[in-house]
């Protein structure tokens, strides 16, 4: 696998790794962020929904299930927590003029909450009057019976009960094909970690060797 060199960034870069649960996404951004620091770039890293207040509301939500909270007020919980890790975490990274790898963004809750009834693109209409858009998105795809297998093997805790049934997925993965970026890169994660984290490397290499001196 190929490291990126270290260059010179104008701007700070925001890359978002996306996608249906069971991808690998979250090993993925952190072999992409270890790598790229290992490789001499400035880098920050986060994840969402984070460890914050609204954040562990969220995962409690998807550990008991939903009950009684309506989508409207998940989708402010996703707005609040997002709103803490930008203002924390990503906005002074991108000032600084770091790469910044976060698990999850706003594509995300498009997603995930349009598959609940809400419309995707006033989510995104939301979330682009509030936070910065992401330079690069690595959209991980997979077959969603697939992935609630990975997550069987995987995890001893099981499947969430908000968030990973396979009629749910399936809504969720047929908006993530749905959306029209020109930052998304949509990748095979099908394959091995390896395969995939190649694959990975391929595309932000070339952001880099775009958008770097």
């Amino acid at each position: 696998m190929g490291v990126a060199k270290p260059g010179r960034l104008e701007k700070g870069v925001l890359v978002a790794l996306e996608g249906i649960d069971g991808t690998g996404k979250s090993t993925q951004a952190r072999n992409l962020a270890a790598g790229l620091e290992a490789a001499g770039w400035p880098v920050a890293s986060t994840r969402e929904p984070t460890e914050g207040e609204w954040g562990k509301r969220i995962r409690r939500l998807a550990r008991q299930g939903r009950r009684d909270v309506p989508p409207e007020d998940e989708l402010d919980w996703f707005l609040r927590d997002r709103m803490e890790d930008v203002e924390r975490t990503i906005r002074p990274a991108l000032n600084a003029g770091k790469i910044v790898v976060t698990d999850r963004y706003y594509f995300s809750t498009m997603a995930y909450q349009g598959a609940l009834g809400l419309d995707p693109v006033r989510i995104r209409e939301m979330n682009e009057a509030l936070f910065p858009r992401p330079d690069l998105v690595l959209l991980l795809r997979i077959d969603p019976a697939t992935s609630l297998e990975r997550i069987a093997r995987g995890r001893p805790e099981g499947v969430e009960a908000s968030y990973e049934s396979t009629e749910y997925l399936t809504r969720v993965a047929a908006l993530f094909d749905s959306f029209d970026d020109p930052a998304i890169r949509r990748l095979d994660a099908s394959g091995t970690p390896a395969e995939v984290e190649a694959r990975i490397w391929y595309s932000v290499q070339a952001y880099l060797d775009e958008h770097a001196r």
